[in-house]
């Protein structure tokens, strides 16, 4: 849906739009990477009160206390709240997400923004989601109607957009999909992948650079890896870990570049075997919790190739001409451009698609790779909405039928 001024106009009815308090919650290093244009152009708009709050694992030590990235980024941190229970499980997510609608609940309150903003798929804005929604707060969201089969992140993205009542989407497949959810036309944009942002408005590092800051050789290709756990279906992800990680080693040609899993169940049990195996490979291997934006889209734009099954490599790679073996299911179901390869969580064929990424023939490819998911300023444009759209509490949403 192209954002025209007579579709913002149609959606802006009376009210004093000065000031509107704008609550963007973050809870992870990645998510707040995408979100950060986003963050800047909203505290530096006149018109917008931002209000930030960083929760999840921006509060935990294990995973690097990223909420002091924000703040050194100039940010001020409205709310940090506490949510999640020191565990591994399954068990311990559904726990976390109860804390989180609990202390959500008293954040808000306090805060009374005009509208919550919420990111993604994660069970941590799931609870943010739920009580925004029943306390009468406005919630938009980014990022809906995609779709991951192999993470329960794909039934909590649903959910979240039923909990929404704004959307802004990456492409117009996912548009589609959220208006099939019951969503009305227009209220669901399609104003591209606000990670894409940071390819054109980072200032990246070159190579010598990269490598110097994160200890490789700059004269020695290298992988970028990352792998989360696969928390739906019946990939063992621990035995999936292993085949990746043994697959690398018999591509001792380059150097690996890893960066640890996020908290979903299973998720310490594969940084602990991240670690163990750079403490192996000392010198070749470089672990690293939190790599920052900055950082780890500079060691994208350097790398062979990204490994593993992280979101980046399906939107963010492809966009910056580089290729990736993406491994196991958790990404089944997204678009996917053609410098993607899929392969299965073992040796055998993880070490097949290193081969195919890495040959003359599919790295000429790459280069005319079309990105799927947008162009950059979505964070221009989702910021130039929230500032307009009506906004109210216990907005009436009925279901959008679709007609046949």
């Amino acid at each position: 849906m192209a954002i025209s001024s007579h579709v913002i106009e149609a959606l802006t009815s009376g009210g004093n739009k000065m000031n509107r308090k704008i609550c963007i919650v973050t809870g992870s290093r990645a998510e707040y990477g995408i979100l950060y244009w986003l963050v800047r152009e909203l505290s530096e708009d006149p018109h917008v009160s931002l209000q930030l709050v960083a929760t999840g694992m921006h509060l935990m030590p294990e995973f690097g206390s990223t909420f002091r990235v924000i703040e050194a980024d100039g940010f001020t941190i409205d709310r940090k709240v506490e949510m999640m229970v020191a565990s591994d499980t399954s068990v311990g997510m559904a726990k976390s997400v109860g804390l989180g609608v609990l202390s959500f609940a008293d954040a808000f309150d306090s805060l009374a923004p005009d509208v919550v903003v919420v990111l993604g798929d994660r069970f941590e804005m799931l609870a943010v989601a739920q009580a925004a929604f029943v306390s009468g707060y406005v919630v938009a969201h980014i990022s809906g109607g995609e779709v991951t089969e192999g993470a329960i992140d794909d039934a909590i993205r649903h959910a979240i957009t039923k909990l929404s009542r704004y959307h802004f989407v990456a492409a117009e497949a996912y548009r589609s999909r959220v208006i099939q959810l019951g969503e009305h036309p227009d209220r669901v944009f399609n104003v591209g992948d606000p990670g894409l942002d940071n390819i054109t408005r980072l200032n990246l590092l070159n190579r010598t650079e990269i490598c110097a800051q994160v200890g490789l050789a700059a004269d020695r290709p290298f992988f970028l890896v990352t792998y989360h756990p696969v928390t739906l279906g019946s990939e063992p992800t621990e035995q999936a870990m292993q085949a990746l990680l043994d697959a690398l080693d018999e591509r001792s040609t380059h150097q690996v570049l890893i960066t640890k899993p996020n908290a979903d169940a299973g998720g310490r049990q594969l940084a602990l075997m991240v670690d163990a195996y750079a403490q192996r490979h000392a010198g070749r291997v470089v672990a690293s919790t939190s790599l920052g934006q900055l950082r780890y889209l500079s060691a994208m734009k350097h790398c062979a190739a990204v490994v593993g099954n992280s979101s980046s490599g399906i939107v963010e790679a492809p966009a910056m001409l580089r290729p990736t073996v993406n491994v196991g299911p958790r990404q089944d179901g997204r678009l996917k451009a053609t410098s993607i390869v899929d392969c299965g969580a073992e040796k055998a064929a993880i070490l097949d698609a290193l081969d195919h990424v890495c040959s003359d023939a599919f790295q000429s490819q790459v280069n005319g790779t079309v990105s799927l998911y947008g162009q950059c300023n979505a964070s221009t444009r989702i910021r130039q909405i929230l500032k307009q759209v009506d906004i109210g509490r216990h907005l009436q949403k009925p279901f959008h039928d679709i007609v046949c």
